[in-house]
């Protein structure tokens, strides 16, 4: 595990050769996401292929279909003294890549957009309603800002 930002990283790729960004980059775009929740966080990535974000995608969303990242929160530790878990993220670089190239996105860049809209999940945000969805980007423009990336929600043509 990596300590960057407040936050410690795990991250475990599962058969997939794709290009990954560092455990620091993901715990500083995950620690910019959690703000002044992440002190001390612990968040698991887990890299994928097509294939397992399609079953997990069916089976906790009922969408049969690969998809970009998934958010698992984390159960409750009682009796662990010092942990704090924050949840799983599972993404697909194969769909995540995909996506870039047809918004015309740096690959980098919509990694980082979706390592903040999975940890915001974490959190609590979701987009099932309009309201919340315009909260939830609002929060990822300014968190993606902050780190130097263009509002994910603008043509990259």
């Amino acid at each position: 595990m990596r300590r960057a930002a407040g936050i410690s990283v795990e991250l475990r790729r599962r058969r997939v050769r794709a290009w990954v960004p560092s455990r620091r980059e993901l715990a500083r775009w995950a620690g910019a996401a959690l703000g002044r929740h992440g002190g001390g966080r612990e968040l698991a990535v887990a890299v994928v292929g097509a294939t397992e974000s399609r079953r997990l995608n069916a089976r906790y969303r009922g969408r049969d279909r690969a998809t970009n990242v998934l958010s698992f929160p984390a159960a409750a530790q009682a009796g662990v003294p010092g942990a704090r878990p924050l949840g799983d993220l599972v993404i697909c670089p194969r769909v995540l890549r995909a996506e870039a190239l047809a918004q015309c996105k740096p690959l980098r860049a919509h990694w980082a957009h979706l390592v903040v809209h999975g940890t915001l999940h974490l959190l609590g945000y979701d987009h099932e309603h309009d309201a919340d969805a315009r909260r939830m980007e609002r929060r990822e423009i300014t968190v993606l800002r902050g780190l130097g990336f263009a509002n994910p929600y603008r043509s990259g043509r």
